[in-house]
This record gives structure tokens, sequence and C-alpha cells, in this order.
């Protein structure tokens, strides 16, 4: 399942920085607008500590596999990029084929970093990236409403009066500088509309402020403006120090990690937190296969059936899928294994309606 967060934001508010820290790719970092032109793009493990927990019961040959994610550096928008500016049309280009959006803004004071806009206000630099977002959408908007009418009054489409319905709603929205997301759809008919409509606006997104060393643990006054300004949106809001996070990632062991970490006051790295949270921002979950062969995480979308899940291994499990056996997480650990959780009656044998649950260990019976 491949799935990608693009990376956005104003030119040098730490995206690059950012993005190396998350991947060993060596995207261009420099002090100046649009050093990254095309999108950089890491593959990037997820975290889960039930991983090695697993493979210290099951010691499974071929190792531990984790489940990834992808990420999309973008380069830097200016305003005007919904006109072209600064490489806008092709940087918006590369927003709208990514499935959720991480708005980095800087949070930190440095005379030595220029600002594209020559003084440090995060929730400034965040309207200037949404503007230029809902004027894009409101031009794909405008564009797609007088297709839609003419489809909708010609042949008494319904399909097409919905699809009007929900474009009439997000012109209503946008043209108020609100973005797509904010739109209360009343269905899941027109939900399902809303999704054919690829608006970069509709898209989920995480704020990351980036601050300076001190205010790596609490934060400081840009990220309690940010914070102020994105209540009402339901968004994320995550705090991290890219110059910290690093140095944290060019120290080899764990150990020098978790030590580093914990002398500046933090139990997690901020690119762990930020991958777990990019992860859930996509609405993805993972469910676990553990044996003596090999321990691994598999990505699906909440909500999915067995069938569905099974899918994700081989698309001939989920074809010829007959059920499935379940052991929670829990009970795998606290009986130490399958063999134990079998005897105690933890293994749950399930049908093509189970709704998978996150960290579910599965076994899939199948036959084509």
């Amino acid at each position: 399942m491949s799935l990608q967060c693009g990376i956005v934001g104003l030119p040098n508010v730490g995206k690059s920085t950012l993005f190396n820290c998350l991947s060993n790719a060596k995207a261009q970092s420099a002090n100046f607008p649009f050093c990254t032109i095309e999108p950089n793009v890491g593959v990037i493990t997820v975290p889960d500590e039930r991983l090695i927990k697993l493979g210290e019961l099951c010691h499974p040959e071929r190792g531990i596999i984790p489940t990834t994610v992808e990420i999309v550096d973008i380069a830097g928008l200016v305003k005007g990029a919904s006109k072209g500016e600064g490489l806008g049309n092709k940087f918006l280009a590369n927003i709208r084929e990514t499935d959720a959006i991480i708005h980095v803004l800087r949070c930190f004071d440095d005379e030595n970093v220029v600002h594209v806009d020559g003084t440090v206000d995060p929730v400034r630099d965040k309207e200037i990236i949404d503007a230029e977002l809902q004027l894009k959408d409101l031009e794909t908007v405008e564009s797609r409403i007088a297709k839609t009418e003419k489809q909708a009054k010609a042949g008494g489409d319904k399909q097409a009066k919905l699809a009007l319905d929900v474009l009439l709603k997000y012109r209503e929205a946008l043209s108020q500088g609100r973005s797509a997301r904010t739109v209360e759809l009343i269905n899941k008919e027109e939900e399902a509309a809303a999704k054919e409509m690829f608006l970069l606006t509709n898209k989920p997104v995480m704020y990351v402020c980036n601050v300076d060393e001190a205010s790596a643990v609490n934060g400081n006054k840009y990220v309690e403006q940010v914070r102020e300004a994105v209540k009402d949106e339901h968004a994320q809001v995550l705090v991290l120090a890219a110059k910290i996070e690093s140095e944290i990632a060019e120290l080899e062991t764990y150990e020098e990690r978790q030590m580093f970490l914990e002398e500046i006051g933090l139990q997690e790295s901020g690119v762990n937190r930020l991958i777990k949270s990019a992860y859930a921002l996509l609405n993805l979950r993972t469910f676990l296969t553990a044996g003596s062969d090999e321990v691994r995480a598999w990505t699906f979308k909440a909500g999915s059936k067995a069938p569905q899940c099974a899918g994700v291994i081989h698309t001939d499990f989920e074809r010829g899928f007959i059920r499935a056996e379940v052991i929670k997480y829990d009970d795998f650990i606290a009986l130490g294994g399958e063999s134990a959780c079998r005897a105690a009656g933890k293994l749950g044998i399930e049908g093509k309606d189970y709704v998978v649950q996150d960290g579910d260990i599965m076994h899939f019976l199948f036959n084509v």
C-alpha cells in the first residue's frame, strides 16, 4: 500500500532538514529559496515497539519487517504559486499527488537563516500557503461547476446533480477563505463525490512547528500562536526542533540517541512522533503476522474487513478467503505465544465481516 505524505511550507522553514532526518536521502538543504525543485521521496519505516517484543518471543529466522510510509519533500511555495509564481504550478501538482500534507512552519528566530518574507510569523506563513492552495482549488471548482451544471441540466444525471451540490458547497467555503476540509458533507454519497475531486485543501493536514533547541520540549510563543490559529481545523500540531533531530540522526546507536533525548528532556524523538502521526493522519492501522519465519507489520486502512487485509499480503488471500485466526497482541505477549493462546482459548476464528483492529495478530486461511 503506497501512501504518501507531502512536506510543504515556505522556503527556508526547515522542510529539507526535516526530510533528511526522516530518511537517508540526501535532499539538498541550503539557505536560499528553491534549493528543492524535484520532490525527494523517502520510504520511511514506521516505528512500532510491538515488533521488538514479538521478535523476542518468536526469534524469527528472517527477522523483523516493519511497515512503511512515503514522505515527499516538495519545494517551498511562495505567494502567487497558484498563478505559477516560483515554479508554483509544478509544486502544486506535486502536492496533488500526495494523500496528506505535513505543513512545516518556522517557529524559531535565527538571524543567520533568511526568511523569504523578512520576519518570523508562522501564522502569516500558514495563511500564505492556505491562500495559494485555496485559490488553486477555487479555480478547479469553478471549472468543474461549468461542466457539471450542463450535465445535471441536460441529461437529468443524478450523479452530476450530487457532484454539483458538493461543488457549490466547496465554492462557498473557498470564496470565504476556508479550506475544503472544513465543509460538512451530509452523507457517504457526498463524501464519495468529494473524493473524486482531489482538492488540495481537502487533504488531511498536520502542522509541524519547527522550533529551536530551547523550545523542543514545551514549545514557545510561536507554537501557541499556531495552536490558536488552527484550533477550529481539527488538525494535528506537532512540535520538533529539526536542527536537534539532524544531530540525533547522526548518532549511531539506539542507546546514544536515547541518552541525547533524556539530556534535553524528551522521551521520544520528534521524527518518531512525526512518522507515527503521519501514519495516523492517513487513517492507517497495522495488523501483524508473527512466527518462527518472520515477524511483520502490514498496513491497512482503518475500518477494513478481514478479506481486504488478507489481500494486503497477497491478492490470492483475498480472492480465496475462508477465515482468519486472530490473536490480540496483549494476549500474545501475556501468554507467551500462539500455542499458549490456542490452549487458553484466546485465538478467535473470524469470518469475512470481521473488522480488523490495530495490533491484531492474523493468520489467514484461503483456497484458490
